[in-house]
């Protein structure tokens, strides 16, 4: 029994570090170009390059998306693009588009290509198809019970890879195929656009009543008709693994430092706990309370388990659930001191209860009794985005480690 990648976003630089520091075996992550997330700050070739070091220092992976669905004109340089991608070692790109593949396959022929949820993939015949065309990996469609998964991975090459998504956003269009954010608001998600336009407030307007609008639900406040809950499958980790999936991946390339930090940290942990002992391993409650203290919607199994039913649906509301604030960064922490060099995220107070806590370890709480600024001048607040600050620690800390503290209701 292999142990399963874990795979996470990579929004930025930091992001990149973040998840790897936390538990990631891989990241994935777009360019300037040719990716499904444009709204995303993305990474420029010099980034990307330094990401890879970071990653294949610590023995960890890094794919480049090259999934958008391209026009004519969305193929100019990409020959040049994935020539650079080739010359500085990427692990794998992820393609969704035949050309693009193509592309790939002339210009850079050894580089291994992953195949993107993109490309709608639900049965063992086009799993077959792709890997014969010479993808490595194919990252199914999110609308597959658990059970055919098994059936594609048993009917497939076995040196075929199969990943699936775990943990993230759903679309409401079939595997993101969506043409609703091009209609609302002239924005291609098939090209990295996405307004989000499933996640609106929408009521109904009857032909010949122009100007009044009436809920689709009783609700004075109209419904989010288009609106799902978010994936989660931590709790069936055993399930995933049985499958024979090889990497389980985490969407949230828009997503904070914190909420990679924080979800890749507990699937980290609930998967270790399984492959340290998978007879006797039984789901522990703290994985899923600690995916909560990140930003979140409420939590479905997708199409897992059976069709989903009215259930996956948030009809109230397109906000998320936000219980923790994200306070600061630890940069460096001096022993013989008991202080820390923190990076500021939000603001710091003294007499502030918080928490603290770093990749493979539980967390701790602390009130805030001593804070000084960077030229150590004694502060009761830490106000300014990203300040460096040095904050008394009641127990050692590590670069990296994370202070968060509870929103107060």
């Amino acid at each position: 029994m292999n142990k399963p990648e874990l795979l996470a976003p990579a929004g930025d630089l930091e992001k990149l570090k973040m998840a790897i520091i936390y538990g990631a075996d891989a990241v994935y992550l777009g360019g300037e170009a040719f990716g499904l997330r444009a709204s995303s700050k993305n990474f420029s070739i010099d980034e990307i390059k330094e990401g890879l070091k970071f990653a294949h220092e610590r023995n960890r992976k890094v794919y480049v998306t090259l999934n958008i669905i391209p026009h004519n004109e969305d193929l100019n340089g990409l020959p040049e693009y994935v020539k650079t991608l080739g010359e500085i070692g990427i692990d794998a790109v992820i393609v969704s588009d035949p050309g693009v593949l193509l592309v790939v396959k002339e210009i850079a022929p050894n580089m291994e290509i992953h195949l993107s949820t993109q490309a709608n993939t639900t049965n063992y015949l086009s799993a077959r198809f792709w890997h014969n065309m010479g993808v490595k990996r194919v990252v199914l469609a999110r609308e597959l019970s658990i059970d055919e998964i098994k059936e594609i991975i048993q009917n497939s090459p076995a040196e075929l890879e199969i990943e699936t998504f775990v943990h993230g956003a759903m679309c409401i269009s079939y595997s993101g195929r969506c043409l609703l954010s091009n209609y609302m608001a002239h924005r291609d998600a098939n090209r990295g656009e996405c307004a989000q336009s499933c996640r609106w407030k929408y009521n109904l307007v009857e032909e010949k009543r122009p100007g009044e609008y009436y809920p689709v639900f009783e609700d004075e406040h109209g419904t989010y008709i288009f609106n799902s809950k978010d994936l989660c499958m931590i709790e069936h980790i055993p399930e995933l693994v049985n499958a024979g999936i090889k990497s389980f991946k985490i969407e949230g390339r828009m997503k904070s430092p914190y909420y990679v930090a924080t979800v890749v940290r507990s699937y980290r942990m609930a998967i270790d706990a399984y492959f340290a002992d998978p007879t006797n391993y039984k789901f522990d409650k703290k994985w899923l309370d600690e995916l909560k203290k990140a930003s979140h919607r409420d939590h479905t199994t997708g199409f897992y388990f059976g069709k989903p039913t009215g259930n996956e649906q948030l009809y109230t509301s397109s906000s998320y659930i936000r219980t923790y604030d994200f306070l600061g960064v630890v940069l460096d922490y001096d022993k013989n001191t008991g202080i820390a060099k923190v990076e500021q995220r939000n603001r710091i107070f003294i007499g502030d209860k918080v928490e603290v806590f770093g990749p493979n370890k539980e967390h701790f709480e602390q009130v805030i009794e001593k804070m000084w600024d960077k030229d150590n001048n004694v502060i009761d607040v830490a106000p300014h985005a990203q300040q460096i600050i040095k904050i008394k620690m009641d127990k050692p800390v590590e670069t990296w480690d994370i202070i968060r503290k509870p929103r107060e209701e």
